[in-house]
C-alpha cells in the first residue's frame, strides 16, 4: 500500500555572482510569484522560516522568492561547503512537514508589498519602467538569486533596491549600469540614470 503524505522535498544549491550568497532551490513553490527580502533577523517575524534559518550564527540575511531561498553569511564565517549539508537538511524536514514559509497576515500588517506592481496612479514612465523591470530584469536577477525593486523615479532618476544575492554583490553595479541603465535608457527615453539605494 503507498502511503500518501507531505511530498518529499528536494533542495540543491546555485552558486551566485556574489561570494557571500548561496541559492537554494526547492522543488515546490514557496513563495508563488513574489519574493521578499529579509536584511537581518529583525525584520524577518513574518517569515516562521526566515526566523529559524536566522538561527544559524553565520546567516547575515534571507530572500524568499517563488522556488529558492538566498541565504547570505557573514563574511568572516565558514566556507559555504562545510554549511550546506546542514541547510540542505533543515530546509527539507521544514518544508517536508509543511511549516509556514510567510505568513501574509503579519506582512500585510508591516505593509511590505512588491514595488514593481503597477499601480493606478503610477504615470506613463513610471509604468514602463516597472513593466520593463518585471518583463525582463526580474527573470534574470532571479537566475542569480536575487531581485530588484523599483522604489521611485524623478527627474530622469531611477531609483532601485537591489535584494537578495544583488545586494552587496560585486557584480551588481556593473549589472546596474551596464545591463539596466542601458536597456532602460534604450526603451524608455525618458530614463537618463539607474541608481542603487541602500535599504
Amino acid at each position: 500500500m503507498i502511503k500518501t503524505g507531505n511530498p518529499v522535498i528536494s533542495i540543491y544549491t546555485e552558486m551566485t555572482p556574489n561570494p557571500e550568497t548561496m541559492k537554494f532551490v526547492a522543488n515546490k513553490l514557496l513563495y508563488p510569484g513574489k519574493s521578499i527580502d529579509f536584511p537581518d533577523e529583525a525584520s524577518a517575524t513574518p517569515s516562521p522560516l526566515a526566523l529559524q534559518l536566522f538561527a544559524f550564527p553565520f546567516i547575515k540575511s534571507v530572500f524568499i522568492a517563488s522556488n529558492f531561498i538566498t541565504l547570505t553569511k557573514t563574511s568572516e564565517t565558514e566556507d559555504w561547503q562545510d554549511v550546506i549539508p546542514a541547510i540542505k537538511q533543515f530546509l527539507k524536514e521544514y518544508l517536508e512537514e509543511g511549516k509556514p514559509v510567510v505568513n501574509e497576515e503579519e506582512l500585510a500588517a508591516r505593509k511590505v508589498e512588491s514595488t514593481n506592481e503597477v499601480a493606478a496612479d503610477d504615470d506613463d514612465v513610471v509604468k514602463r519602467i516597472k513593466e520593463l523591470l518585471e518583463n525582463y530584469v526580474k527573470p534574470a536577477v532571479e537566475m542569480d538569486g536575487g531581485a530588484i525593486q523599483f522604489k521611485s523615479y524623478e527627474d530622469g532618476k531611477v531609483n532601485l533596491m537591489l535584494q537578495g544575492s544583488c545586494s552587496g554583490c560585486p557584480s551588481s553595479m556593473i549589472t546596474l549600469k551596464a545591463g539596466i541603465e542601458g536597456m532602460m535608457k534604450r526603451m524608455i527615453p525618458e530614463v537618463k540614470e539607474v541608481v542603487a539605494e541602500a535599504e
